[in-house]
């Protein structure tokens, strides 16, 4: 035990065994079993709280000392159980002639078994005994137990014979893992070598190849519930890719196989280099640091990494802010470089693994590769993978360093770790020469652009840090996390995942999906542009400024060394500087309104600027992460796209807003086939921007509903509810009686619903009712369609048509209720706009999201004796923009300075949740 815990210092202050040991032999003085138990249990628990204190100190003092904090709360358990055993075998029932029956063991198993721990980690035991327990070992093992749940520890635990022990282990792999990592803790030390002896001997000698298929099995589908990927930005620090089980596996084959007993010795055996040891025990230091100050802070036994935990624990290791880059995601970018470094030395195991375990010309665990290419430019293969003729291959001509990649996209191969290991290593040779050679700029555009699978292969230049080098712009956002709700993956990653999309639409992969920007990547006129915008769109994060104009620059010099041409070069810096454009018109300004699309097509210029931004848009969304794109966001893209282009083919004059009106009609009167005269009547009502809002589906269905109500004004339903799959969404229709402060109602009786808002159209018809039209999803981003909600939703509906007001306090306690949110902090911010819409002000509020927010805000308008237009509801993770078209009460734009000045004020109060009404926070 001495030297697994060499590495603690001062072991004494951690825990005095002797002393405490010599304290609970004076126990014997007591009489009452009872007492002295409790006796025992005081003065072992007090040696808990002490040692632990005792280890957070060291940890507070030296924050990355990850491995050391680990192996000292295994030795001070350790001590812990000792004592206890002793005073329940030695005191409570000490046997003065114990049988060759009467022994026992406790065996470390699991994490436990290979010393290391964080504050509230599994205490993993296994009590074994020679033979069927006796009277005597069932009494030791049941008051063990109790006396250590009685210290607040929770305890996982097994008693099994020696042989059952080992019969188990042969046939559940779970726990010859777990026995693979035992370790001897007290009591019987000769049962302990007859179990591992037979251990070794029965169940790990000739089974190591099924082990490993096991192990590496188990990790596939564990990497496959955490989301298959490292760079996650709310990271799992124990199972998540690259995470500290990845560490675990890779030392559990390299002791099956190789029966190494640390670390350290998978160097002997030619598992790791010197170099890669150090790796290894580096990233395992770190990754421990972060376990053990997530236990402190979190309280609890928690190994995700969520934004309300990251910021204090990088204040606790001691990371400082940085011009453009903020402490956490200082902490975080290293919490992903060491990450990766974790999948680096998996990809050299595997390696390993292949020359120990796998057939002549085979790879273990899969299948022979058929294809055998000839043209290898030097390169070679080594069971089915591109490898090196010689180490000094990369030197002779670095060149060959972005070639790898290059050929081994051309051919559809896996690259061998050991070229992997040796591109890593080589990757100092890629300097400013590199970089400029025509043939590697050609090489990498080649990847880039590939049509085979360029999010693989790039990736893997990512991994070797190859990607980086060639491109320094680029290797300023590896592992570089957007600290935010919204974004799911570090920036690199993000554009990776973004150029696969663009791949997977472009062979048709994603048509049901995207069925327009699949048509479009067949009419560009340069796919290479698009390729080349989506890899560098998001190039200059974390630089200070506005990463869209930095990142233009950033095109203006990397274009022409791709080999683009002048034109190319130009459109792709506008693409990166605009990026942004489309997704903020869509989703943040009034479609209807003719001034947002002129305003749009102003800026985009082209067909083709226009075909490539939507493109570009809808990969950077969808790229953010799982469940970000929906239905709803393609209908408005498409929408958009489709006004922006029939003004760039037809021009500002050519078809007239009274055109296009008049034709929705005709289509709508086609559709129901109504009386000329009752039909006029409905036009009549409905203003011209109505007509332009809404789709022709919505449109019939509020004609419909606004039939049925004037049929049977008595008996009329004022909402209507209906599932629109298409977008994602529920549409909920209401027709009223217009009343002041009627939209802010219906907006909180919506959210009490449990449904959020993403879209709201606000008409009034000429004869003073109201027609609003709101798309809600439920908290997933999926139709609000329980029929329980449902009908909650519409009685609210009605009350709130009827004029009660949602109650802001029962509102506001909705708020988002994860603390992760609480990790942020949003200054709500205010912007009004009196030259974006022709008829409307236009008035824009940042803040952070919550279930009171549109309610409150709405209210806050109403309170201003303003009229919403329409509302325009996005949503970024934490952050919510919501975008209101307003007018006074005369229906003109506000302009007066002092209105607008108590608009804003109010506006911002309710944005913060301190307005009148609102609950206090």
């Amino acid at each position: 035990m001495a030297a697994r815990f060499s590495s603690i210092p001062n072991r004494r202050a951690i825990i005095d065994r002797a002393r405490l040991s010599d304290a609970i032999a004076e126990l014997e003085a007591i009489d009452e079993p009872l007492a002295r138990k409790q006796k025992a249990v005081l003065l072992l628990r007090a040696a808990l709280v002490d040692g632990r204190a005792e280890i957070a100190r060291r940890l507070e003092a030296h924050p990355s000392h990850g491995s050391e904090t680990a192996a000292a709360y295994a030795f001070l358990t350790d001590q812990i159980l000792r004592l206890a055993y002793d005073f329940i075998a030695g005191q409570l029932y000490r046997l003065a002639n114990p049988t060759t029956g009467e022994r026992l063991l406790l065996m470390a198993v699991g994490g436990y078994g290979r010393g290391e721990m964080a504050l509230y980690s599994d205490i993993d035991l296994a009590f074994v005994t020679p033979w069927k327990p006796t009277g005597w070992t069932e009494q030791v093992i049941e008051a063990m137990l109790y006396l250590l749940w009685d210290l607040g520890l929770k305890v996982g635990y097994s008693c099994r014979t020696a042989d059952d022990t080992i019969r188990i282990a042969r046939d559940d792999h779970t726990v010859r893992t777990a026995i693979l990592e035992s370790r001897y803790i007290w009591g019987d030390e000769p049962l302990y070598e007859e179990v591992m002896t037979r251990f070794r001997s029965e169940v790990v000698a000739g089974h190591a190849k099924a082990f490993v298929t096991e192990k590496l099995d188990e990790r596939n589908a564990r990497h496959k519930r955490m989301g298959d990927s490292r760079y996650v930005v709310e990271p799992n620090v124990k199972e998540g890719k690259g995470g500290l089980r990845d560490l675990h596996t890779l030392f559990w084959i390299g002791k099956y196989a190789y029966q190494v007993g640390s670390v350290a010795e998978l160097v002997d055996v030619g598992l790791l280099t010197r170099d890669e040891l150090r790796r290894f025990q580096k990233a395992e230091r770190f990754l421990w640091a972060v376990r053990c100050h997530l236990h402190v802070v979190a309280g609890r036994a928690d190994d995700r990494l969520t934004f309300d935990f990251q910021r204090e624990i990088a204040r606790r290791m001691n990371y400082a802010d940085r011009p453009g880059k903020s402490s956490v995601e200082r902490f975080m970018q290293h919490y992903f470089l060491n990450a990766k470094t974790v999948g680096d030395l998996t990809g050299v195991f595997l390696a390993h693994l292949d020359e120990k375990f796998a057939n002549q010309g085979r790879r273990f665990g899969l299948p022979a590769l058929r294809r055998r290419p000839r043209k290898l430019e030097g390169f070679v293969l080594d069971r089915g993978r591109l490898a090196l003729p010689d180490e000094g291959f990369f030197r002779e001509d670095p060149v060959r360093l972005i070639q790898l990649f290059a050929l081994a996209d051309r051919h559809g191969l896996e690259i061998h770790p050991l070229a992997m290991r040796a591109a890593a290593h080589d990757s100092k040779l890629i300097d400013a020469r590199v970089r400029a050679d025509p043939r590697a700029n050609q090489l990498f555009l080649d990847v880039l652009t590939s049509p085979r699978d360029p999010e693989t292969v790039l990736r893997w230049m990512n991994e070797a840090g190859i990607f980086g080098r060639f491109v320094p712009d680029f290797g300023r956002v590896v592992a570089q996390m957007q600290f935010d709700m919204y974004h799911h993956y570090t920036v690199d990653e993000h554009s990776i995942r973004a150029i696969g999309l663009v791949s997977r639409i472009e062979k048709g992969e994603l048509r049901e999906d995207h069925p327009v920007s699949t048509v479009l990547l067949e009419r560009l006129s340069s796919r290479r542009i698009l390729y080349v915008a989506v890899l560098l769109h998001d190039i200059a994060k974390g630089r200070g400024g506005d990463h869209s104009e930095l990142g233009a620059e950033v095109a203006l010099q990397l274009c022409p060394r791709f080999g683009l041409t002048p034109a190319e070069t130009e459109t792709v810096a506008w693409l990166v500087r605009w990026h942004l454009l489309m997704s903020a018109t869509a989703f943040k300004r009034d479609l209807a309104d003719p001034k947002t699309i002129q305003d749009f097509v102003g800026r985009v210029k082209s067909l083709e600027r226009l075909r490539l931004l939507l493109i570009l848009t809808v990969v950077d969304i969808r790229a953010v992460g799982p469940g970000v794109w929906n239905g709803w966001k393609r209908q408005i893209l498409q929408n958009l796209f489709e006004a922006a282009e029939e003004m760039l083919r037809l021009g500002y004059k050519q078809k007239g807003r009274r055109e296009r009106v008049d034709a929705i009609q005709a289509d709508l009167a086609a559709r129901l086939g109504w009386d000329d005269a009752y039909f006029t009547r409905l036009a009549w009502r409905l203003p011209d921007s109505y007509w332009l809002a809404e789709p022709i589906d919505v449109i019939e269905r509020n004609a419909r509903q606004i039939d049925a109500a004037d049929r049977a004004p008595a008996t009329g339903r004022p909402v209507v509810t209906g599932i629109r799959e298409d977008q994602g969404a529920t549409l909920v229709s209401v027709y009223a009686k217009d009343q002041p402060g009627l939209f802010f109602r219906l907006a909180g009786a919506i959210s009490l619903a449990g449904a959020n808002i993403i879209d709201a159209r606000i008409h009034t018809t000429s004869d003073g009712m109201a027609l609003d039209n709101f798309l809600i999803q439920d908290a997933g981003g999926a139709p609000f369609s329980d029929p329980y909600l449902l009908e909650r939703l519409e009685r609210g509906v009605t009350e709130a048509v009827a004029g009660r007001e949602p109650a802001m306090e029962t509102l506001e306690a909705k708020a988002l209720p994860l603390p992760r949110a609480e990790a942020f902090s949003i200054t709500p911010a205010l912007f009004i706009d009196n030259k974006a819409s022709s008829r409307y002000t236009v008035v824009e509020v940042n803040a952070r999201d919550r279930a009171a927010l549109l309610s409150g805000l709405a209210r806050a308008i109403h309170q201003a004796k303003f009229d919403i237009h329409s509302a325009h509801i996005a949503t970024y993770g934490e952050r919510a923009v919501d975008v209101f078209y307003l007018t006074d009460a005369h229906g003109a734009k506000i302009e007066s300075p002092a209105r607008l000045k108590v608009l804003r004020n109010r506006l911002l109060e309710a944005a913060a949740g301190t307005a009148p009404g609102a609950a206090s926070k």
